[in-house]
């Protein structure tokens, strides 16, 4: 599948994650994939690098350097679509847990979005900008869902508050210490991560950052991904200098890690259960509300980058696959959705990546120029 996923993406002209997910779910009905530990295991391996790749793509000194204008309507956006899918969700009489998840952002499939369109972008460079701040949010708020329902609104939660506090306190002061000694000594950067070494220094340091924060998030009981995440982040705000690390790290992650994390996702799927009545419709309301409230949000987006641009980041941010899944599997595993509802949201996600990745293709190939420049 990940060597036949490419052509059959050539042939529709759609995306390759979506052939993915759509393949691993044909497979598992036919029995060729079954749910095995090592899958499971190389499949969140998968999800982590993908973090890792995405956190790889953000410029954090452009996103700092950013107006203030595009961070406040930025965070506006974030306020105005959670607002507008919890309306509709209360409206339509939803599961708490589904109302929950429609509003989170994460920006994994951003990873891939970057790597088929570039990410000189003006959409995509938008789209990191907002979606760093929203995957942050997210992120927190998950952290938050995981430890209320595991343990309740009590002690043991603001501990879990304060150690995520602890965490981010930690990577700003780290950063800033960081950039005062490569401020002072330039030349330790080559140090760490010397441009030309055949024993692939270079490669060996990004791994060897992206297993220490995972074991860190691990040992603080935090959400993993947002490790990988800042791991990605870190390589690429300080070590910029190596041009062709990033086309290395891609290479293992979208030829094998990743396309094994999205046929896990497309396994993890029952087609059977599509034929239960109101599995489709559900997810199809779920899909259309998640991706409407950020289109709705992304209104105030348009005097940044142009309707165009708007329109691209807002899709480009409606496919929080990973999340959903995560809140769909804590809300089930505790009792608090049922089955309907947990293939309901996990249909959703597969709705709004395919969805989303064709909007997006039918929306470049018709205007494939970006309205202005990111101001």
């Amino acid at each position: 599948m990940i060597w036949f996923s490419p052509y059959l993406a050539k042939l529709f002209k759609i995306p390759t994650p979506p052939i993915e997910i759509i393949l691993g779910s044909f497979v598992a009905y036919f029995g060729f994939v079954s749910q095995h530990d090592y899958f499971d295991v190389l499949a969140e391996v998968g999800f982590l690098y993908l973090m890792f790749l995405a956190g790889m793509e953000v410029n954090l000194k452009q996103i700092i350097n950013s107006p203030k204008s595009i961070i406040q309507k930025s965070i506006l956006f974030l306020g105005i679509m959670t607002l507008f899918a919890s309306s509709l969700g209360f409206a339509f009489g939803l599961n708490m847990i589904v109302i929950v998840s429609m509003p989170l952002i994460s920006i994994g499939i951003l990873a891939t979005l970057s790597k088929e369109y570039g990410k000189d972008e003006e959409w995509i460079k938008l789209a990191f900008i907002v979606g760093v701040i929203g995957e942050v949010i997210s992120i927190a708020a998950l952290t938050v869902i995981d430890a209320a329902i595991m343990v309740g609104f009590g002690f043991e939660l603001f501990i879990k508050m304060v150690y995520l506090f602890l965490f981010i306190l930690g990577i700003y002061i780290a950063y800033r210490l960081l950039q005062v000694i490569f401020w002072w000594y330039p030349e330790f950067k080559k140090v760490l991560m010397p441009s030309q070494d055949t024993s692939d220094q270079n490669i060996r340091l990004s791994i060897s950052l992206f297993f220490i924060l995972i074991a860190s998030m691990l040992w603080l009981h935090l959400e993993v991904a947002f490790g990988a995440f800042i791991a990605g982040v870190a390589i690429s705000t300080f070590f910029h200098h190596e041009k062709h690390l990033e086309e290395k790290m891609s290479s293992l992650g979208f030829g094998f890690l990743v396309p094994i994390f999205f046929i896990h996702v497309g396994a993890s799927f029952d087609l059977k259960a599509l034929a239960l009545e109101g599995i489709v419709t559900g997810a199809l309301l779920i899909t259309a509300i998640m991706i409407a409230s950020r289109i709705a949000g992304g209104y105030i987006l348009h005097t940044i980058s142009g309707n165009k641009d708007a329109l691209l980041t807002a899709i480009s941010l409606s496919m929080p696959l990973t999340l959903i899944i995560a809140v769909a599997t804590i809300g089930y595993e505790v009792r608090m959705i049922d089955i309907l509802t947990y293939y309901q949201l996990i249909l959703a996600s597969l709705f709004e990546i395919i969805i989303s990745m064709v909007a997006i293709k039918l929306i470049y190939v018709f205007n494939p120029k970006s309205s202005s420049p990111l101001r």
